[in-house]
Parts: C-alpha cells; sequence; structure tokens
C-alpha cells in the first residue's frame, strides 16, 4: 500500500515537534502533523516558559528589598505594570513559536493548523475534511487541566487562564497542591495579590520527599500566602462582583479569583482513537508499550497523552526515541525511573531526583546526608531562610539513590547532580570532587557522615556533617 506520509503526528507540542523534525531531517521522513492550537504546546506557550517569565516577574519586589540589606537605601521596584508585561510576554511566546513552525518547514514536513483525529490505524481525518493516510501515527496530543467537579466551577479559571488576565486580581484563591499550585500562588502573591492556596493534604508538593514538602509549605506561608489546610472548596458563587467560595468545612470567604490548579488529564477525547482499536486507560491516557507503541501496531504516543511521566524534557525524549527507532533503525527506549524534576517556588526552589527518603526506606537500608544552612547571600541581607541538601545512599551498594535540594536555583543544581546520578555514582564519587567555594552546590560533596539511617536494622543516629 502506498502512503501519504511515513509518518503523521497529531500534536505540535514539544514531544510531537521532535519526533516530526527528527524523523523528517535525519532520517529523510515524509512526515505531517497537525496542530489545532499554537505550536509548541503546553510547555511553550501555556506553561513551562510564560510560567518561569512569571516567577522572575514576581520576584523584582523581594529583590529590591534584598538590595537594602545590601546598602541599597534607594532601591525600590516601584509598581507593576501587568499589560506591559504580558504584552511583552506574548511577544516572546510568538517568538518561541515561529521558531518551532520554521524548525519544521526547514525539516520538511507538511504542517495542518487544523484538528485532526484517526478514521482508521492508517488514515487520518482533518477538520477540513480531508484524510491523509499514513504508515505511522504518532498521538502526542498532550493534557488538559482538569476540573474539580465542584458546583460552580465554571466560574473559576484554569492555569492557561491566568497569562491572559486584564489585571492582577485582589484577592485570589489557588486550588491545589501541586506544582502548578504552589507556583502561581508564589507568582501572584509576588505581583501583589492577596492570595490563598487551599489543598485536601496537609503539605503541599505530594509525592515529594517529605523534608521538601515541609519546606516548601513553611515557605508558601512565609511569603505571604495563606494556607488552608487540609481544606478543599465545595462550592463557588458569584456575589457582589466577586466569587464567594464554600469550603468542605462550612467556612465561607469571597476572592476577586479562583484557579484550579486540581490535575491534568490525557488529551485523547475526540480524537477517534477508541474507534481505531487503541486501548486506553482509566485515565483516558493511551497505553503503549517500552516503545512507546499502543495496541495497534502503527499507532504510538508520547508525552503526557500516555501519563508516564508528565514532564517536557521526557516528552522530548519520547519523541527522539521513537523516530531513532522507527525510522532510523537504532532502537532505543527511555528510562522512565530516574529524571530530574524542579519546582519553581521562591525564594526557594525545591528540585529533586531519584528516591524520596520515604521510598529509600521502603526499598532497604539507606544513610541519609543532609545539611540545613543559612545560604550567604541572603543571611547577609537578613533572611532566615534555611537551604537544604540531602543525599540518599544505598547502604550495601553506597549508590547514590536520591538528591533533594531545597535552596535557591535548585532545579540549576538538580539537572548536574542527574549527570553522576545517570552514571550510578556512588558515595565516595560525589566525595572524591573538590568543592567550588563559597557556594550552594558545594555541600553535595562536603557531607561526609550520615546524619541518620533508614529502611533497616541500622539504628537511628544523629551526627553532624565534616
Amino acid at each position: 500500500m502506498t502512503f501519504d506520509y511515513d509518518l503523521f503526528v497529531i500534536g505540535g507540542g514539544s514531544g510531537g515537534v521532535r519526533a516530526a523534525r527528527i524523523a523528517a531531517s535525519e532520517y529523510h521522513a515524509r512526515v505531517g502533523l497537525a496542530e489545532e492550537s499554537r505550536m509548541g504546546g503546553t510547555c511553550v506557550i501555556r506553561g513551562c516558559v510564560p510560567k518561569k517569565l512569571m516567577i522572575f516577574a514576581s520576584q523584582a519586589g523581594a529583590l529590591a528589598h534584598e538590595a537594602r540589606g545590601y546598602g541599597w537605601q534607594s532601591a525600590d521596584a516601584g509598581p507593576f505594570d501587568w499589560l506591559m508585561f504580558r504584552h511583552k510576554l506574548d511577544a516572546e511566546l510568538t517568538r518561541l513559536e515561529g521558531a518551532y513552525t520554521g524548525g519544521l518547514v526547514a525539516a520538511g514536513v507538511d504542517i495542518h493548523k487544523q484538528r485532526a483525529h484517526l478514521h482508521d490505524a492508517h488514515t487520518v481525518e482533518l477538520a477540513d475534511g480531508r484524510r491523509v493516510t499514513a504508515k505511522h501515527i504518532l498521538i502526542a496530543a498532550g493534557g488538559r487541566p482538569q476540573l474539580p467537579g465542584i458546583e460552580g466551577e465554571e466560574l473559576g479559571m484554569i492555569s492557561d487562564d491566568l497569562f491572559l488576565m486584564e489585571k492582577v486580581p485582589g484577592r485570589v484563591l489557588v486550588v491545589g497542591g501541586g506544582f502548578i499550585a504552589c507556583e502561581f500562588a508564589t507568582i501572584l502573591q509576588g505581583l501583589g495579590a492577596h492570595t490563598t492556596l487551599s489543598y485536601r493534604g496537609d503539605a503541599v508538593l505530594r509525592g515529594f520527599d517529605g523534608d521538601m514538602r515541609r519546606n516548601a509549605t513553611e515557605q508558601l506561608r512565609v511569603i505571604g500566602v495563606e494556607l488552608r489546610l487540609p481544606s478543599t472548596p465545595t462550592k463557588l458563587e458569584k456575589r457582589d462582583g466577586g466569587i464567594l467560595v464554600t469550603y468542605d468545612d462550612g467556612a465561607t470567604d469571597q476572592y476577586d479569583a479562583v484557579m484550579f490548579a486540581t490535575g491534568r488529564t490525557p488529551h485523547t477525547k475526540g480524537l477517534g482513537l477508541e474507534q481505531a482499536g487503541v486501548k486506553l486507560g482509566q485515565k483516558g491516557e493511551v497505553v503503549v508499550d517500552e516503545w512507546s507503541q499502543s495496541s495497534v501496531p502503527s499507532i504510538f504516543a508520547v508525552g503526557d497523552v500516555t501519563d508516564r511521566v508528565n514532564l517536557t524534557p521526557v516528552a522530548i525524549r519520547e519523541g527522539h526515541s521513537f523516530a531513532d527507532t522507527v525510522f532510523g533503525a537504532k532502537p532505543r527506549k527511555v528510562d522512565h525511573r530516574l529524571y530530574g524534576a524542579a519546582v519553581y517556588i521562591r525564594p526557594h526552589e525545591v528540585a529533586s531526583i531519584g528516591l524520596t527518603e520515604e521510598e529509600a526506606a521502603a526499598q532497604g537500608p539507606h544513610e541519609v546526608y543532609e545539611a540545613s544552612f543559612r545560604p550567604m547571600r541572603s543571611l547577609f541581607a537578613g533572611s532566615d531562610a534555611r537551604a537544604v541538601m540531602k543525599l540518599l545512599v544505598d547502604a550495601g551498594t553506597h549508590k547514590v539513590t536520591g538528591c533533594h535540594i531545597f535552596g535557591p536555583e535548585a532545579g540549576e543544581m538538580i539537572q548536574l547532580v542527574a549527570i553522576p546520578m545517570g552514571m550510578c555514582a556512588t558515595k565516595a564519587d560525589f566525595d572524591a570532587a573538590i568543592a567550588v567555594h563559597p557556594t550552594l552546590a558545594e555541600e553535595l560533596v562536603t557531607m561526609r557522615r550520615p546524619t541518620r539511617h533508614i529502611g533497616g536494622a541500622h539504628p537511628d543516629k544523629t551526627v553532624g556533617s565534616a
């Protein structure tokens, strides 16, 4: 059978774009791609990139305060101009979208700026009614925000909406306790909104290391975010130009805006997957094997639509590995067991890779190396904020199995830690590295004795670090 394309990709996010570009430019495949919204997907247009820029913007006031601690008597950030920032942000996102589109065009990919869905295992139907055939089809449609299913939820915003606000709300409620909720609570508070965060748990960032969760929760409180823990809204209703929120304990409060950050779900609805025979999971995710292949041999899926590890760099690696495997005759799998992650809250970020302390204890005997200290920069300016560095080491093999950092630019540090951990470095390998002084990261190579033992018959003891 002759096909119109060797590969057709549904979705123009990071994973789909990488797969399309590599297949076309490196392996000379005939590739088509359909994207119903803006090229770049969640990360570039509605997620990581604009959110990080908003984090930077929200810290100007804190930086001005720190400058006064260094003798700058007239340091003052002044009032924040949201519309000026938003227009500049829009221009930057348009530039990035152009770069993504330009890369595909240069690779020879046919771009269809419209929605697409499956007609059968080798046929894609476009929104304009055209049908195209492909030997292989890649689903890379990403995920979408999920609402909590409460009365009046249509009055609230999702994270996408924050980039389109006409002004910063005076009082805002953020619902959720994951990294999106924590980051936007940090942003909104920093931009001048009186921010409340409501979460059903007693500490934010479920799934992260327990120490990191406690530090992140306390930091939100210290920067002025009002925490309602544990607490869940049960109803939203319009009231006097605002939104009246009723909580599960019967309490009520009124806000100018409510933002839901209550999880994301795979964007598979309406893609014709089930009609084509593609197996879906309980959350609607495309069920795939270790090669990203679905239950239909010609159909593959990468990124958030598979609900494996919902991080942009993981989607990119999955897309690249797919192209190498299917079109480059270079079989390559993605190891989903080890990956770094960062939560861009301020002033201290949370960054992690590998096992949490709780997971390590469940797996067997481990040593915990931990340092808690006040960073030199903020200490001098008068801050009491403490940074925390933690290494988890297998007591038998001495392999470093986890690293967790709570501190300034923790995300930058965890990226470098990912390299030795990916090479199965031991604690002795870390100890052999000569420290760069004075830095925060030097603590990772100067902790000589464990602060405690977990997960086995070791006596629980606490000692200092060298």
